[in-house]
């Protein structure tokens, strides 16, 4: 049985107070009128009067809202709403990069338990308490998401009624993008998300006490009607929590975009959970096979997401339609280090690290190359969110980094907590011989 360690806990609360510390002075620091937006901007060392003609990418979506709409906020307006929402746009992120691999945890899991794998079941103890982060992260992001209906902040430009009166295309969208069947639907996919989690778990850990499959068998009927529900939902919160930020821009393959990121975080988190809890004791019969085959499953999604990346990005810059390809303009333009960094550390790094079988079954590379995959994928979401939210006004700084400590250190405490609270390993599966002496036939 895993005991969470005096060492976890000081480690995970010190990250949640200084985040929290940093979160603070993010939200201190930013501006509360426009003067003080003039003053930051200059203090920067920008010539505020002609800091537009540097922004091609918002020339290009200011002119093109004129004209579909007939009136748009002020330059002074619109920077000031930028720099006002960067602590907001930074707590987002991260709040969602960390939800996201919960979610995508939950997912393989499901997916484990649907096609009964016989070689996942000495991970699935790993795979519930990674889930376990599901319900308080999802209260957090909703939280941030009714705040931004009470209009405390600007990250969802379509939620103010003087936009939507002006705009002709978020105006056309205005029966799907209304605040409050927005909540509703962000209920019913966490709801719905939790109730399977808390279900499979249930299931699981009774299953350890049967004489029988029966719970083995409820939680196969219930992983394979929770898939069906995932990937329409899933899709949906892309379109509503991420792709609606920029309510001009779509993509018919986002909802496959967001997927392959959270599935490949999530992966790579059971991987480097399961390495830690195996360097110190724990989890003996997980073994190189084990490991190989998560390190294959993270270089799959890898190059599954590349793919998805190209296609999404080759086929918008190709068509050249203006609302669809500002999306790509404003973050080459704006965002020209993490937007081709992101590529290089998401595809290219996890390319060369994973792409051989005997470096799969080593440790070390496979830490390095989950670090890497994390680190990219942070940047993917960071890509996503920011331009929309914060435009030329981004940067990596103290309320970016306090938001990232504050959620690792809760996600690693929940996480943790969960797995001191049941065997780290299930007990009554019928997979469950077969997954401990997992073995390659070559």
């Amino acid at each position: 049985m895993f005991k969470l360690t005096k060492k976890i806990k000081i480690f995970s609360f010190s990250l949640i107070i200084i985040g929290l510390l940093g979160i603070a002075f993010g939200f201190y620091s930013a501006p509360s009128n426009i003067e003080e937006s003039k003053e930051m901007v200059a203090s920067h060392d920008h010539d505020y009067e002609h800091s537009s003609d540097h922004d091609k990418s918002s020339q290009y979506y200011n002119k093109y809202e004129s004209k579909e709409g007939g009136g748009h906020m002020s330059h002074d307006e619109h920077v000031y709403h930028q720099l006002a929402n960067r602590p907001w746009a930074a707590l987002y992120v991260a709040a969602f990069f960390f939800f996201m691999i919960s979610l995508g945890t939950l997912a393989f899991y499901a997916i484990q338990r649907a096609s009964q794998s016989g070689w996942s079941p000495v991970l699935f103890r790993v795979m519930e308490g990674i889930t376990a982060y599901l319900l308080p992260g999802g209260l957090i992001l909703l939280l941030i998401l009714l705040l931004s209906v009470f209009h405390l902040n600007h990250l969802f430009i379509w939620m103010d009624p003087e936009v939507v009166e002006y705009d002709k295309i978020i105006k056309a969208k205005s029966g799907y993008l209304e605040p409050y069947f927005f909540l509703i639907r962000a209920v019913i996919y966490l709801s719905g998300w939790y109730l399977y989690r808390y279900l499979s778990r249930k299931f699981s850990l009774l299953q350890d006490k049967s004489n029988d499959n029966n719970y083995h068998i409820k939680n196969f009927k219930l992983a394979a009607g929770f898939l069906v529900f995932f990937l329409v939902t899933e899709s949906m919160m892309s379109w509503d929590w991420i792709m609606s930020i920029d309510p001009h821009w779509f993509s018919t393959l986002f909802g496959w975009y967001v997927f392959a990121s959270m599935a490949v975080s999530g992966i790579t988190t059971i991987a480097l959970i399961s390495i830690y809890l195996k360097s110190n004791g724990y989890l003996p019969n997980v073994n190189d096979n084990h490991l190989h085959d998560l390190g294959k499953f993270m270089f799959g999604f890898s190059v599954f997401w590349t793919y998805l990346w190209f296609s999404q990005f080759m086929l918008i810059w190709y068509s050249n339609i203006p609302e669809e390809v500002v999306y790509f303009i404003s973050r080459i333009e704006d965002y020209t280090i993490p937007f081709w960094g992101m590529v290089v550390i998401n595809f290219i790094l996890p390319f060369l690290l994973l792409v051989s079988s005997s470096l799969k079954r080593v440790n070390w590379i496979l830490v390095m190359a989950g670090i890497v995959i994390l680190v990219g994928h942070y940047m993917d979401v960071f890509n996503m969110i920011m331009p929309s939210a914060v435009g030329d006004q981004w940067f990596i700084g103290i309320p970016e980094i306090s938001s990232i400590m504050f959620f690792a250190g809760l996600f690693i405490y929940i996480v943790f907590s969960s797995l001191e609270k049941a065997p780290l390993e299930v007990k009554g599966d019928p997979f469950n011989e077969e997954s401990k002496k997992f073995i390659y036939p070559f």
